[in-house]
């Protein structure tokens, strides 16, 4: 019997802008695997709060919402860590991993861009801070609410560090593009004890999750035929 596949967005995405377009859903499921997608805490349908506090411990809650027995997962950016965090609280609960658009990112925080982002998906970006920028137009959209959204990134993190690292054994597929901000993945490659590689040639951050050879490698470390 197939593990179920948990799909988690990226910061500014939703189940519906980050999951749909692609047809990864139809393709998972037509290969006879139930994919559960949701929408993380403030974003998307989520519900949404407006206090950094109210999105502290999100990845046990969502370890939480888990089914019974193991999933698989695939993971996107923030959604990407938050997948690690979950495997990392509760390996038991997780079979096979891919993670994309994260690398060097998730050991060298910076405090003031996260800061910087947090204020423009509130709508206060700098016009020449073309990540700010970026991400404000996602936030932009019919189904965000900034406010929300500012709150999120200015929560309390969960830690990711050699600790949760150690209990992360689980077969990880890391997935980045040559040109993505995150990169280059080669300390997330150490950190991991079972772990292969993708680069997606050309491709930056924000295209990640519709790129081909995205799609290509879930399907092939997911064993999808």
């Amino acid at each position: 019997m197939t593990n179920p596949v948990l799909l988690l967005h990226g910061f500014t995405g939703s189940v519906q802008s980050t999951w749909v377009p692609t047809g990864i859903i139809e393709l998972l499921s037509d290969a006879g695997r139930e994919v559960i997608a949701w929408d993380l805490p403030g974003h998307g349908a989520a519900e949404k709060h407006h206090e950094p506090e109210a999105y502290a411990g999100m990845e046990e809650m969502l370890v939480e919402r888990l089914p019974e027995g193991q999933v698989d997962g695939v993971g996107f950016s923030m959604g990407a860590r938050t997948l690690l965090c979950m495997a990392a609280i509760a390996p038991e609960r997780f079979g096979k991993l891919v993670v994309a658009g994260v690398g060097r990112n998730l050991f060298e925080r910076d405090e003031a861009q996260a800061e910087r982002i947090a204020k423009g998906v509130q709508g206060e970006a700098s016009d020449d801070d073309v990540h700010a920028q970026t991400f404000a137009r996602y936030a932009a959209e019919p189904d965000q609410d900034g406010i929300a959204l500012s709150a999120f990134m200015r929560r309390k993190h969960y830690p990711l560090g050699p600790e949760q690292f150690a209990k992360i054994s689980h077969a990880v597929r890391v997935v980045l593009g040559s040109e993505d901000f995150a990169g280059p993945a080669d300390p997330l490659i150490a950190a991991l004890s079972d772990v292969t590689f993708t680069e997606l040639k050309g491709c930056d951050h924000f295209a990640t999750p519709k790129n081909f050879g995205f799609i290509d490698a879930v399907l092939d470390h997911l064993e999808v035929f």
